[in-house]
């Protein structure tokens, strides 16, 4: 897969000349007529380059290279199209720059210019269609087998369509090879590939958007339960410095139900993108006991490649997305983070001379936040199957600051606010999402999803919770003034139920072995057997039993671990745990009656 264009040979005539270059950002006197987001080919590297504005014979255009080295008098050609990438088969498994170029064969650095690489690889087809049928756009006309990759389908591009005159038999073949020959209503005659190129600016089409069905299952209680997102839906995960975002989205692709993960690393660190890139290769997937890396594309972008590179890859990865999703896929893509992505846009804007906004970011941030995550959605697909694309970007606000404008922005384009707090992430409580400063907007359509799985309580229950876990942080701050001692016992009561849904529930490790994931089930439980604590012991409360005889009772501590202690094959020990909470419960009420007898 390469970002190379169908473009002139290199004795050809250059279409303009540069006159001017700062950093990513050149302008050039152009000798024949250019488009808007055209893709040209700068320099006798043939870097990629982009058309960003016209005025008259002179264009500016943003170089997605490196461009050490280029001086005016340059050669530049256009390509004639827009900036596209090659979506087929051989995506899945490999790691890729913000181009879509494959890093694994280019050594050290990626070379410069985009027709260097090409991975000439054969894959196992087999027709799904025959001679004579008429295909609607988006049709399957085959599927793809691969041993280092999940199954998939090779598609008819969206704009093509007609009856099929020829159809390639089951064998190898390379990606780029005619596979399938289509004659439209007009007569025109089209070979189709395994691939085919797609602009990264356009959004794919679809039939219609549906309503969503159920929810991303992540694993994560505080997700899950508490903010749950919708399949199809969009989520933002803001968070300071140290605040897990890196690690509760890699723990997220692992172990959430999508099909596809797309994890796009946007102007991160190298170190940080260097551990992403060793350890995904080793994950396994949980559900098939294989390679995690059999469903998974990485786009690595670090904070040291072209500037410009980076705006481009999270639409990239928005595509390579799509493309999954027209399959009639769950996918879902890890955007980390959409800061640097924002500061990309500052940058080129800044060497464009463009007056700048809040905080010095274009007056245009907003509209391309819309861009990006409103092609997100759960849909019917041209061909018929329902997909869907799940984005979850995460945001890295200055000093953590969520009123910053990335930040404040990305609240109006998302349905779910997961916010990662400093203190929490300090206090080594992960994963790190502050109660009381994230919401999600998608509970009200995901109650159907918990009263299948046995619990048409669910929406009271979270309610309850966070509810409790307000009025504790109001407690608090009175008991830092008067001391908890002082609290009534209704009042100190809440405080200790909070504190064991902070600390049973809300607290979960990534890298424990029972409770790194959590199904739907015991979730369920918990959440029961927590309510029922809360039910009890208010009762006992009412009785006249101390809180703090309550705190201290032996069934506390196993309440507190039994997300560490009860696993997935072992749920009948959640009954167990009930009974055990009963029977200590009412020996305390029954002290309190004989003593008071």
């Amino acid at each position: 897969m390469t970002m190379a264009m169908n473009s002139p040979g290199k004795d050809v005539a250059p279409d303009a000349t540069i006159t001017w270059i700062s950093g990513p950002v050149l302008r050039a006197r152009t000798l024949k007529g250019f488009r808007i987001n055209e893709a040209v080919l700068v320099g006798t590297h043939r870097l990629l380059g982009e058309v960003i504005r016209i005025d008259s014979n002179n264009a500016v255009i943003q170089v997605y290279e490196d461009t050490t080295g280029l001086r005016p008098g340059d050669p530049l050609t256009g390509t004639g199209s827009p900036l596209s990438v090659r979506l087929g088969p051989g995506l899945l498994g490999n790691i890729y720059d913000g181009l879509l170029r494959p890093l694994a064969v280019q050594g050290d650095w990626v070379k410069p210019g985009v027709d260097q690489v090409r991975l000439e690889q054969r894959f196992l087809f087999t027709p799904l269609v025959k001679v004579g049928d008429r295909l609607a756009a988006g049709s399957a006309i085959g599927a793809v087998s691969r041993k280092d990759a999940r199954p998939q389908h090779c598609l008819l591009p969206p704009g093509y369509q007609g009856d099929v005159i020829s159809i390639a038999e089951a064998g190898t073949y390379t990606d780029h090879e005619t596979v399938c020959v289509l004659s439209d209503a007009t007569g025109n005659i089209h070979d189709i590939a395994m691939s085919h190129r797609w602009p990264v600016r356009t959004p794919r089409p679809v039939a219609k958007r549906i309503p969503v069905e159920g929810p991303l299952f992540t694993g994560q209680r505080i997700l899950d339960s508490v903010f749950p997102l919708a399949c199809g839906g969009r989520a933002a995960m803001p968070g300071g410095f140290g605040t897990g975002k890196t690690v509760l989205q890699e723990t997220l692709a692992k172990w959430c139900d999508a099909d596809i993960i797309i994890y796009v690393g946007c102007g991160e660190r190298g170190n940080e993108m260097a551990g992403v890139l060793h350890e995904f290769p080793g994950l396994e997937d949980p559900r098939t006991g294989r390679p995690l890396m059999e469903r998974t594309v990485i786009i690595a972008n670090t904070s040291n490649m072209p500037v410009s590179a980076r705006e481009a890859s999270i639409y990239t990865a928005v595509t390579v997305g799509e493309y999954f999703r027209d399959q009639g896929l769950r996918v879902a893509l890890m955007a980390d983070s959409t800061s640097r992505w924002a500061e990309a846009l500052r940058e080129v804007s800044g060497r464009l001379g463009e007056l700048p906004g809040e905080a010095g970011y274009p007056a245009y941030l907003s509209s391309r936040q819309a861009d990006f995550y409103e092609r997100a959605g759960h849909v019917r697909t041209l061909s018929g199957p329902v997909g869907s694309l799940s984005i979850i970007g995460a945001v890295s606000p200055p000093s953590a600051d969520f009123s910053e404008p990335v930040t404040t922005h990305t609240k109006r384009y998302v349905r779910c606010f997961w916010a990662l707090d400093v203190s929490r992430a300090q206090a080594r409580f992960y994963p790190a999402v502050h109660p009381l400063h994230s919401y999600s907007e998608d509970t009200e359509v995901l109650g159907q999803f918990w009263e299948q799985h046995g619990n048409p309580q669910w929406p009271k229950q979270r309610r309850r919770f966070l509810n409790l876990l307000e009025e504790q942080a109001r407690l608090e701050r009175m008991a830092r003034i008067v001391g908890k001692d002082a609290l009534p016992p209704r009042q100190q009561h809440v405080l200790l139920c909070a504190e064991l849904i902070n600390e049973a529930f809300l607290r979960q490790s990534a890298f424990s072995k029972i409770d790194r994931y959590c199904s739907a089930e015991r979730q369920i439980a918990m959440m029961k057997l927590i309510t029922y604590f809360i039910d009890q012991s208010k009762k006992a409360v009412a009785a006249g039993v101390r809180v703090e005889d309550i705190a201290v009772l032996p069934v506390m501590r196993r309440l507190r671990r039994m997300g560490e202690e009860i696993g997935e094959d072992k749920l009948d020990k959640f009954d167990e745990l009930r009974q055990t909470l009963d029977n200590e419960c009412s020996q305390l009420s029954r002290g309190v009656v004989h003593d008071a007898g």
